[in-house]
């Protein structure tokens, strides 16, 4: 007998993907009793959830990040390990996005679905690489899905920084990066081209960084953003601070010494989003498959047939169709790109963090 079609066993409802005979579902919007999650970020994992499977540095994100609306049954899976749920066998393979983001491998009487989450194939030193799997559904993002979205190496953007650091020596460098994996991923980039001074953090910024030094993520000297000692000084010149890019438009920054403003995201492709926001450096650094990463994983995992979820499905699909693959948008709501959320207050200066 043939194996069922992931369609017949894998639906869109309300809360989100639903896995019908497993009964459970993959990062569901709305509070379920069995979830599985692919990574922290707030638009994957929410609040409210009974039963949540995930990696170990996930429930630890989600811990931190939700405090009593985080899973009331913590369930944690390694990387390669499966569990069965009513027949149908769970696997969490690494996803390369953040600090424990996973795909989600479903397997069920011979017919296999992948879900992605979100995903990125170039190298960071603070998660594990993307695996391709085999399938014969691959559930993909689009965040990027645009030829105009191909980003260049990190490592140069992060020269571009250093660059602009040696240019500008009396001012300060202030760089708008989510607080969870890109904050993490410019510490370690820095690191690496050599930047050995401490980094200076927003109070948001702080909490992740020490979550990722407890699951072994070196990142070196880390210290809060100093209050200025006297009424009209600034503090911190030649010196990188890292912040939520909403922090950019906040009081707040004016205690730093005539700051070059930058934010590292793949959305600073777009030049007049750049200068919308006064953005003097910008830095294309993403944590999402460009243009050719998604076509060139398409192609390695091999799937037939291609859900697309959250970002530029038509362009996606219409690209695929020319390859041979039938694409379908799914339409999940409640996904969205998390790089331009509001700041949490800063708490009051601390004396220095490490992580």
């Amino acid at each position: 007998m043939a194996a069922p079609h992931p369609e017949s066993w894998i639906r869109v409802t309300p809360q989100g993907l639903y896995c019908e005979p497993g009964d459970f579902f993959v990062d569901p919007a709305l509070p379920v009793a069995r979830a599985v999650i692919t990574h922290g970020h707030s638009d994957h994992a929410r609040p409210g959830h009974d039963a949540v499977l995930a990696t170990p540095e996930t429930l630890a994100i989600m811990a931190a990040r939700l405090g009593e609306g985080g899973p009331r049954s913590p369930q944690p899976l390694a990387y390669g390990q499966s569990v069965t749920q009513n027949g149908v066998r769970v696997t969490l393979v690494p996803a390369g996005h953040v600090l424990g983001s996973a795909q989600v491998v479903l397997d069920w009487q011979g017919s296999r679905l992948v879900v992605s989450g979100d995903y990125k194939r170039e190298a960071d030193p603070t998660c594990a690489p993307f695996e391709p799997v085999s399938c014969d559904v691959f559930v993909t993002e689009a965040t990027f899905a645009l030829p105009v979205f191909r980003h260049p190496p990190a490592s140069g953007e992060v020269r571009r920084l250093l660059d602009s650091v040696s240019l500008f020596p009396d001012r300060a460098h202030l760089v708008g990066c989510y607080a969870l994996g890109k904050c993490q991923r410019l510490i370690a980039l820095l690191r690496q081209a050599g930047w050995d001074r401490p980094i200076h953090l927003h109070g948001a910024q702080a909490s992740m960084c020490e979550l990722y030094g407890r699951f072994g993520i070196a990142l070196g000297e880390l210290r809060p953003v100093p209050r200025p000692q006297k009424r009209g000084e600034t503090v911190l010149p030649g010196e990188i601070v890292l912040a939520p890019p909403s922090a950019e438009a906040s009081p707040w920054m004016r205690r730093l010494a005539d700051p070059v403003t930058a934010v590292a995201s793949g959305w600073m492709r777009v030049r007049q989003r750049a200068k919308a926001r006064g953005v003097e450096l910008p830095l294309i650094v993403s944590d999402h498959a460009d243009w050719d990463d998604l076509l060139a994983t398409i192609a390695e995992v091999g799937a037939p047939e291609v859900w697309v979820t959250h970002g530029r499905e038509e362009a996606l699909i219409h690209a695929l169709a020319g390859r041979g693959v039938r694409g379908r948008a799914l339409h999940l709501l409640g996904r969205e790109e998390d790089e331009d959320a509001a700041p949490e207050p800063e708490p009051e200066p601390a004396e220095g963090a490490s992580a």
